[in-house]
């Protein structure tokens, strides 16, 4: 692997002045919000809602709610595979810092939060209807996800990541429409209460291949559970403030992109089922194109198949076939 894959990492900051870069998967939250006329005001807007929900949630020595800040890095992987010299943009994740006014530090948040790939769309928008095009019953390939969840592994695992990241990365998601989630009585102090779901999805066995496990969590001051995609003990190998700044990174996001689910006018009972007909919901002032994200994810797929996996198919299949 490391004779035939070469990871490198580069980072911007996601201001009120950030510009989506060419290799930017364009449906991905924060690259959809700074676009067209309402960029700066979207991205001001969002991240002013971030520092809120964290110093909501972060209110101990906190008497004005105004005690810190969150800044973001958008964290770019890109992948030379056997040397080419040609960077593939393989994933993009968000880094969060937390900023406290009280005792001029800034501290580590968590790498992750949410996540974008190209090959993540390959599989789900091109392969998987691929497989199933004419065909009287769904199913899903035998091999759907191996090579993303071992890339992915690969990096995590990798003297690059360790070089720029203490801990493993946290991916937060929304929970699914199709399932139903029933609260426990288990309750974290900053996660919330935990909710576990009817039956496993496709999108939990894709995040497991690449070593992630899930659980589901509704923190306070939220009114639906959010899906946490963690490597260990999410709730022991990560600070109060840490996890603080992913709630209040992804469920932002989350409010705007779902407000159907994270920003309804009601909280999540104890039998709970999504839904994305709810009317009962307020809107954010942000403008987010969700139909464009939709369509988009397919074009997006496409550029992989092309410039990733069609190109490279041989080295692909074997290094997939001998990696444990």
């Amino acid at each position: 692997m490391n004779k035939q894959f070469t990871f490198t990492v580069n980072s911007i900051c996601l201001d009120e002045n950030y510009h989506p870069s060419d290799t930017t998967r364009i449906t991905t939250n924060f690259a959809n919000l700074a676009r067209g006329s309402y960029r700066q005001a979207n991205l001001r807007n969002a991240l002013t809602m971030i520092d809120n929900s964290f110093n909501a949630l972060a209110h101990w020595d906190n008497p004005r709610g105004n005690r810190y800040t969150v800044e973001l890095e958008i964290i770019s992987v890109n992948i030379d595979i056997a040397g080419s010299g040609q960077a593939f943009p393989s994933i993009e994740i968000l880094k969060t810092t937390i900023v406290d006014s009280k005792t001029n530090k800034r501290i580590d948040g968590i790498v992750g939060n949410n996540f974008s790939s190209y090959l993540r769309d390959y599989d789900f928008s091109v392969l998987l209807p691929e497989h199933n095009k004419d065909q009287a019953q769904f199913s899903i390939p035998t091999d759907f996800g191996e090579l993303h969840g071992k890339l992915f592994k690969s990096f995590v695992n990798s003297d690059v990541y360790k070089q720029h990241f203490a801990k493993p990365p946290v991916i937060c998601l929304s929970v699914s429409d199709n399932k139903t989630y029933q609260r426990t009585e288990n309750q974290h102090p900053v996660l919330g209460v935990e909710y576990l779901p009817n039956e496993s999805s496709l999108t939990e066995q894709y995040f497991q291949k690449m070593g992630l496990q899930v659980r589901y969590f509704m923190p306070p001051n939220s009114v639906a559970p959010l899906a946490f995609y963690f490597v260990g003990d999410l709730l022991n190998d990560y600070s109060h403030l840490e996890l603080i700044s992913t709630i209040s990174t992804m469920g932002t996001f989350q409010k705007i992109y779902r407000p159907e689910i994270y920003n309804a006018n009601a909280v999540a009972g104890k039998c709970y089922q999504p839904n994305l007909n709810n009317l009962d919901h307020s809107l954010t002032q942000i403008v987010y194109d969700r139909a464009e994200r939709s369509q988009l994810a397919s074009a997006q797929g496409k550029f992989a198949a092309e410039h990733f996996i069609k190109p490279y198919q041989a080295v692909l299949e074997q290094w997939t076939a001998h990696y444990a």
